[in-house]
């Protein structure tokens, strides 16, 4: 393809966007497809030869869109949006043109210096604190463009991990690997949090806790501030907290008021997950939930969700960039310039080294439309939401058993979960709108979300028609059959067996292959309960009896290979008795005490690999002076190395809430 024939196709592709967007509404929201679909509309090999442009272009329905979920419609509920608009589209046009790898001011300095103005444009036009600004005196922080959240919290995490590893680092006299130090962190969240949490805490080996919330699904500064106690008990360094603006669930709000103070006070980093919520901030009528936001030490939202700007694009801002460029800077030559010291190189920013031009599209919307428009884009979703909460509650068939926040509408059937859950199943196999699934307090409800900036009320009343229809078949077949009790907590087999078996003889859209698959995908969605603390270095609790040998005090002065010659593994040098590895007899502990026993007990790379077998988590004694010792005494204490043997027999340690704290540090 030349310039001229680019031209022409460019123009007939435009035309084809212009036109599946202006009638995405005539679409089924949801592929009536199968995996593996795609599998024969598609050679098995790519052409030798050139194709012609007519025979791709005439694919894109033929392949593409049969398999496309239409997240522009206004007929699509699931998830969070994910927006777009006209002048997105044309600013990755542009970008995708210029294609620059912007990971240094020197590799693009357009492409880092308007990044850095359009951050500091939309800080301030959310009201958050001047410290996250590039541009202002007083200020260490700044903002980026990252791909998307869950990147932005374990970007959060790492330098959060790193920073706390370095303080503790600074209060001994003594080198401690960072691997030890590591396997006492643990970080928190509320039990509402985005799954990013825990994948971020998989990924860094870092233990994650999750907190109960209140009747409101909110995280409390007390229910903080008991875990942390708990945890110093317990002998470990709380470090990080990630607070959420607007949960997945029902769209509730962590009270930064009362968590940020405890963070200070506890000397935790406050990360704030506002993904969907941020672009509400336009608003200032909507910012009573970023009360406190001034304790945050980090903050993110997906302007790619509600703001009309495409994926990927997300906002991250640091109160101190500083932090952050001590956790993922690399100094190689070749990446070096003359402005190094006075300009602003992303690369020390985030995890990949590359990084797209971003910043264009967000600055051709926010030109486009404007802060005024902005704004009334956010008002009309929240009152189309408001629309059909107030249909939900004046029909005696339906409850909304949460507050609606935003535009984000929660609802069930008030004859109980096994109803619910065939109202989802049959609205998701009719393909006319896409619901998910979601629980709260064992209940389950279906979410509603408003995305689409195009949403009529007509939209809503449509989508509430269906609603309520299908709810009432679904309620005249069942009583037809048998009344049902109001208490079924817990959905029994048979009874979901009926619902699909009538669904079947009344000629539903989907059969009975299609059926079992949905309900399949629907109970997975909802039968996944959440553990109160994971990571792959640490289990929630210790299993009841372990198998201990004889194990002393480690200098750690004293670094061996981790095996010598013979491939055998070396015994420590120090003032104690000679350590020893026992092997576990195989009467001892079972299967799966054994899984259990390496799941808690295991710890992340160890210098020597010994220290992983003890009781504890063990960092063994280290030499601290007088004052460390006392400014340590708040976030750790010192370990016990077991420096008296212990017997070979399987004793039962104390609950790990009330044994007494092992020694760290």
């Amino acid at each position: 393809m030349q310039a001229e024939e680019y031209n022409r196709r460019g123009k007939e592709l435009v035309d084809y966007i212009t036109q599946y967007l202006g009638s995405i509404r005539e679409r089924r929201v949801i592929p009536d497809v199968k995996p593996g679909y795609m599998r024969g509309l598609l050679p098995d090999a790519a052409p030798t030869d050139p194709e012609d442009w007519d025979n791709i272009f005439t694919d894109i329905e033929k392949v593409i869109m049969p398999g496309v979920v239409h997240w522009q419609s206004p007929h699509m509920h699931a998830y969070y949006p994910s927006l777009t608009s006209w002048p997105s589209m044309l600013g990755d046009m542009l970008a995708d043109a210029i294609n620059c790898v912007g990971f240094t001011w020197a590799s693009s300095p357009a492409c880092t210096e308007l990044e850095m103005n359009v951050m500091d444009w939309l800080c301030k036009a959310l009201g958050l604190p001047s410290f996250f600004l590039h541009h202002h005196p007083d200020s260490r922080g700044g903002g980026i463009l990252q791909s998307t959240v869950s990147e932005s919290t374990l970007v959060a995490l790492l330098a959060a991990r790193k920073d706390k590893i370095l303080q503790l680092r600074a209060e001994l006299e003594q080198e401690v690997d960072d691997s030890v130090l590591n396997s006492r962190l643990v970080a928190y969240a509320s039990d509402q949090a985005h799954s990013s949490v825990e994948k971020a805490g998989l990924i860094s080996l870092v233990k994650i806790r999750f907190l109960p919330t209140d009747e409101q699904l909110s995280l409390r500064g007390d229910t903080l501030k008991k875990a942390i106690q708990e945890d110093r008990r317990r002998g470990l360094v709380p470090f990080m907290l990630c607070s959420t603006l607007g949960t997945t669930g029902v769209c509730a709000f962590d009270k930064l008021s009362e968590l940020g103070p405890v963070c200070e006070e506890e000397g935790l980093w406050h990360h704030v997950d506002a993904a969907y919520a941020g672009s509400a901030y336009f608003c200032p009528e909507l910012r009573w939930s970023l009360e406190g936001i001034e304790f945050a030490h980090s903050f993110v939202f997906n302007p790619s969700k509600w703001m009309m700007v495409h994926f990927d694009c997300t906002a991250f801002w640091v109160k101190d960039k500083y932090k952050l460029q001590q956790t993922f800077s690399v100094d190689p030559v070749y990446l070096r310039h003359e402005n190094s010291q006075a300009a602003t190189d992303f690369m020390h920013w985030q995890i990949p080294l590359s990084r797209r031009f971003r910043s264009l599209k967000l600055w051709f919307v926010m030109r486009s439309f404007g802060l005024k428009n902005l704004q009334a884009h956010i008002r009309h979703g929240i009152e189309m939401a408001k629309l059909l909460e107030s249909h939900i509650r004046s029909d005696p068939n339906f409850e909304v058993p949460a507050q609606r926040h935003l535009g984000l509408v929660v609802f069930c059937l008030k004859g109980g979960n096994a109803l619910t859950q065939e109202l989802l199943r049959r609205l998701t196999c009719s393909g006319t709108m896409y619901l998910i699934p979601a629980e709260i307090y064992n209940k389950r409800i279906i979410r509603f979300t408003v995305t689409s900036q195009f949403t009529t009320a007509d939209d809503i009343l449509k989508d509430w028609t269906i609603i309520s229809n299908t709810a009432s078949t679904l309620l005249a077949e069942t009583q037809a059959d048998q009344p049902k009790s109001a208490e079924d907590e817990v959905i029994g087999v048979e009874e979901n067996r009926d619902l699909n078996i009538r669904s079947v003889e009344n000629g539903d859209a989907a059969t009975s292959l299609d059926q079992s698959e949905v309900e399949l995908w629907i109970d997975k969605a909802w039968n996944r309960p959440r553990k109160p603390m994971r990571s792959l270095s640490c289990n929630s609790a210790p299993v009841h009896y372990t198998y201990i040998g004889p194990l002393s005090g480690y200098d750690f002065q004293s670094k061996p290979n981790l095996r010598d010659a013979a491939g055998s593994l070396p015994m420590p040098t120090g003032s104690g008795p000679m350590f020893k590895i026992t092997e576990i007899p195989s009467n001892i502990l079972g299967k799966q005490v054994v899984k259990k026993l390496t799941k808690f007990y295991s710890v992340p790379s160890f210098c020597n690999q010994w220290v992983q077998c003890g009781r504890h988590q063990l960092c063994c004694s280290v030499k601290v002076s007088q004052t460390a010792q006392k400014n340590l005494a708040s976030t750790c204490r010192r370990i016990n190395c077991m420096n008296s043997p212990v017997d070979n027999t399987a004793p039962s340690p104390p609950p790990l809430e009330t044994a007494a704290a092992p020694k760290l540090l």
